[in-house]
């Protein structure tokens, strides 16, 4: 694996800072450019594979208990949610991932607290869970909108610290990463969407009027980032405004935790040199 760390910026627990304090162009832990960054991406993409495959192997057939992983990403509009799926996820065993893209709640969810509809979605042993957006949305554009007032947000924050204490204590490893993108940077990709036919699928008119938040949807970050950044369940702040950078920060962390759980290959429950005496047998029989 290469030598380079790439690493975002960890939240420590207590921090009662702004977003603004974190360069969305910076590439923390990793010295190097684009081309660079694509060869490291790359050149550890069978690293995160085999951990994760052994993760799956390891609580195969399990009917309860044990490991999985569970990465959160959060960001605004445009700042490469889909690319850490494809070039990140996508690079692992489809079998052993679930992805959930949490959009606005349907009618039957809105008459459940906030968290019903995120709770079956936690991975089950052997997984690793994304959520494409998550429980966060509601502690961060219903505070934007004003959908939620003061003391509702406060109530979520703890339920959101409870939930997560409650899902880590069980088996799960919880990776947090904030997608952050500068104002700027979001402007030119909106724009493309705009300027390339190929992209005009990806435009919602309704980003342009969110752009309009900025600095409020800024401020709400700061404030989850710093109710809800635990010792059990951190938040990396991942510069987004250079791709291929965001890319093999998540891609670090995914490996860093599962690294920690150190999966390893169940032994086999049959007698392996039985076997293997059985199957050579079949090959003499169609001589």
């Amino acid at each position: 694996m290469p030598d380079d760390v790439p690493s975002g910026f960890t939240v420590p627990p207590g921090w009662a800072g702004d977003v603004h304090e974190f360069d969305p162009h910076a590439t923390p832990g990793f010295d190097g450019g684009k081309k660079k960054g694509e060869k490291h991406l790359l050149a550890c993409d069978d690293s995160l594979a085999d951990l994760q495959e052994r993760l799956f192997a390891a609580h195969h057939g399990a009917a309860s208990g044990g490991r999985s992983v569970l990465l959160v990403v959060q960001g605004m509009d445009t700042s490469g949610k889909g690319g850490i799926m494809r070039h990140v996820v996508g690079a692992v065993d489809p079998q052993g991932i679930s992805i959930t893209a949490f959009k606005a709640p349907t009618e039957e969810e809105k008459q459940h607290d906030f968290l019903w509809r995120i709770r079956p979605h936690v991975p089950a042993a052997g997984q690793i869970g994304v959520f494409d957006r998550s429980h966060y949305e509601d502690v961060l554009i219903h505070r934007v909108h004003g959908w939620a007032d003061a003391e509702e947000i406060e109530r979520r924050y703890a339920a959101i610290n409870a939930f997560e204490k409650e899902i880590t204590d069980s088996g799960v490893t919880i990776v947090k990463v904030m997608l952050h993108l500068s104002y700027a940077e979001q402007g030119e990709r909106l724009m493309e969407r705009l300027e390339r036919p190929d992209k005009h699928w990806k435009f919602n008119p309704g980003d342009i009027d969110e752009r309009g938040y900025w600095s409020a949807y800024m401020d709400a970050y700061s404030k989850a980032l710093s109710a809800t950044s635990t010792p059990h369940a951190p938040w990396v702040v991942v510069p987004a405004d250079r791709k291929w950078y965001a890319r093999i920060a998540v891609q670090q962390l995914l490996l860093q935790a599962l690294g920690e759980i150190d999966p390893q290959w169940p032994a086999a429950d049959f007698d392996v040199a039985e076997q293997t005496a059985r199957l050579r047998e079949t090959f003499a029989s169609q001589g």
